[in-house]
């Protein structure tokens, strides 16, 4: 059976770190395509053992988008 799941990919370090949402899976790689390639691979070995019945499904795509935000000691609010 496929499945599709929500995904992020960020960098740490070094590495990047991509993450199966729903499923709290996470991989890591040298680039942003092996981090996608190895957490296929982890989600793959995670669903093996995973009841079909238990495994969240998307209804809807996430909406994903960025914001800017001002913070920190040196911010001053109003």
């Amino acid at each position: 059976m496929n499945y599709e799941f929500s995904t992020t990919i960020h960098k740490e370090g070094n590495l990047y770190v991509a993450q199966a949402i729903e499923l709290g899976v996470a991989s890591q790689g040298e680039t942003p395509e092996k981090a996608k390639k190895n957490l296929i691979e982890a989600v793959e070995l995670y669903l093996e053992d995973e009841d079909p019945a238990d495994i969240p499904q998307l209804d809807e795509k996430p909406i994903l988008t960025t914001i800017k935000a001002q913070g920190g000691k040196t911010a001053s609010f109003r």
